[in-house]
């Protein structure tokens, strides 16, 4: 009897363990560029990279399984020097549900072309947010830090700040090494630059918007889809106080990387004069699409 009441807790100990995990990352590691007979490597490290992701405690809160964030990290190798050298581009996205549709929308899109990492086969990732111990590590960890608080940004107001601090501290810490991507100078698009933009003030109005547009806009589509669009509508012109031109500025293209052709989705059922005014205000703020939203003022 003994055995069997251990057997049990163990068991519902194990599923408490896994279901209080936070992201459910799909990881795929590419090397069509690399010329070798034995990829073993790759599949190891895949499993290495997804294993680090899925089994670690992002957030404060508990999450349930069926909760968990849905993001994909695709990893394209570039160069390896067919022992632990490698170079690689990361593609990381992640999605929310929204509310009453069925639907999961595009939170996060990003394209980090300055990833190299030293990795053996078999190594285990180890990671502390305030110590560099390697880049890979630090890159997964600085990408999950960034989900979860662009997640939590999207359900309740500003409920990303400790995620994004703690993306900030990860980046401070790997300016101690050598690595790209993490400092000021790398490129106006890096990791510093994404950590910069989600903890400046001077953004607050962005992430405000990211509240708005899915708390008040596609979660209550299922409610009253004429007063959701209008709420997204209303709120678009406060993204204009945004300075574009300023070095570093990466988060309005985070954004509108993520929501240009939702946002043509979501207003193409308005009135002709409703579209063409959202027109007007979305090439002011995101000039950079104007092709896509032409489409806005077509009957």
């Amino acid at each position: 009897m003994k055995r069997i009441i251990c057997c049990l807790f163990i068991l519902l100990t194990t599923v408490v363990i896994t279901s209080a995990q936070d992201l459910n990352a799909r990881v795929q590691v590419l090397s069509p560029k690399i010329q070798s007979s034995n990829k073993r490597v790759f599949t190891v490290l895949e499993t290495s990279i997804k294993n680090f992701l899925n089994n670690r405690k992002w957030s404060a809160d508990q999450i349930l399984a069926q909760e968990k964030i849905n993001c994909n990290f695709i990893i394209n190798i570039t160069s390896w020097d067919g022992s632990s050298a490698y170079s690689a581009e990361l593609q990381v996205q992640s999605t929310r549900p929204v509310y009453g549709a069925g639907y999961n929308s595009t939170l996060l899109s990003i394209n980090d072309k300055d990833f190299d990492f030293t990795y053996t086969e078999g190594q285990n990732l180890d990671f502390n947010e305030q110590i560099f111990q390697n880049n890979l590590s630090s890159v997964l960890a600085f990408y999950a830090n960034v989900i979860v608080g662009m997640d939590y940004d999207s359900f309740s107001k500003f409920g990303g700040t400790p995620y994004f601090a703690k993306a900030q501290t990860i980046v401070n810490a790997a300016q101690t090494g050598s690595a790209k991507g993490w400092n000021a100078f790398d490129n106006n698009r890096d990791r510093y630059w994404v950590s910069e933009n989600l903890n400046n003030k001077r953004y607050v109005p962005l992430r405000e918007f990211i509240y708005i547009y899915h708390r008040n806009g596609l979660d209550a589509m299922a409610d009253n889809a004429d007063n959701a669009r209008k709420a997204i509508a209303a709120a678009l012109p406060g993204l204009s106080q945004i300075d574009r031109q300023s070095t570093g500025v990466v988060l309005p293209q985070i954004l509108f990387t993520a929501k240009s052709d939702e946002l043509i989705s979501i207003f193409s059922a308005m009135s002709l004069q409703d579209r063409v005014k959202i027109y007007n205000t979305l090439m002011e703020i995101d000039p950079s699409n104007g092709n896509k939203y032409q489409s806005l003022q077509s009957n």
